[in-house]
């Protein structure tokens, strides 16, 4: 079992949070009795610096439909009050979906919804490459032309209005790769166990996310989630193998 994280764990962090992010680790772990190197972990296990900044009160919760159709008093299209203060925003492409995707993770999703997303995103190719990478039986064999090439032949064509030569592509060369089954199979089960470790990964990390966060951080609907894609991705992988 696990070890319930230190209340100076959270504490650290209020700290740092409460002096506008500026306060060095060092005072902070000399006003909390404990050493520099145990706040610098801290911070960096969880991740102190993406932690978002508290969202205005005007704004709906992400993914809140109660403005949806809303023709009232919004910013005009094309308006980057939320885009244009991000650190990366003037390297993204300028284009309006990007800036609608960029503002809404930046007001809307915390480290641990980000975390979330990347984790469905990668469970759904993981199901989806199954059907794409399906080999029926040892006779399942895929030809794949690798090379080819081609020249110019003269020929002439006799018309009404007497012969001319006219010039045709021939294919001269061409190179084939077959994939057999035992092949195809093999590269399945490779790709199969470096997606699930990926998986797996992720999943510890949001675990570790979850447990090293104070109680009152972390809403039920993570936990749910949690339990709920681990025994998801148990019942793929047994199914896959």
């Amino acid at each position: 079992m696990s070890r319930e994280p230190s209340p100076k764990r959270f504490e650290a962090l209020k700290i740092w949070l409460k002096s506008g992010r500026e306060k060095k680790l060092k005072e902070i772990a000399e006003e909390l009795g404990i050493s520099a190197s145990q706040v610098r972990k801290w911070k960096c296990v969880d991740r102190w610096d993406e932690i978002p900044d508290t969202p205005s009160k005007r704004g709906a919760p992400y993914r809140n439909k109660n403005a949806v159709g809303n023709k009232g008093g919004g910013a005009p299209e094309g308006n980057q009050n939320a885009y244009k203060h991000g650190m990366f925003a003037k390297w993204l492409p300028n284009d309006q979906e990007t800036k609608e995707i960029y503002a809404a993770v930046r007001e809307g999703m915390s480290t641990l919804d980000i975390l979330y997303e990347e984790i469905l995103i990668s469970f759904t190719n993981f199901i989806r490459a199954q059907k794409i990478m399906f080999v029926k039986d040892i006779n399942d064999e895929t030809k794949v032309l690798k090379k080819q090439k081609k020249q110019l032949e003269n020929q002439r064509v006799d018309t009404d209005e007497g012969s001319k030569i006219e010039q045709y592509e021939v294919f001269v060369e061409e190179e084939w790769e077959y994939q057999h089954a035992w092949d195809k199979q093999a590269k399945l089960l490779t790709s199969q166990a470096a997606a699930m470790r990926a998986l797996t990964s992720k999943i510890k990390q949001y675990e570790e996310m979850i447990r090293s966060m104070p109680p009152e951080m972390v809403s039920e609907e993570h936990r749910l989630r949690m339990d709920k894609m681990k025994a998801d991705i148990k019942a793929a992988e047994a199914k896959a193998w």
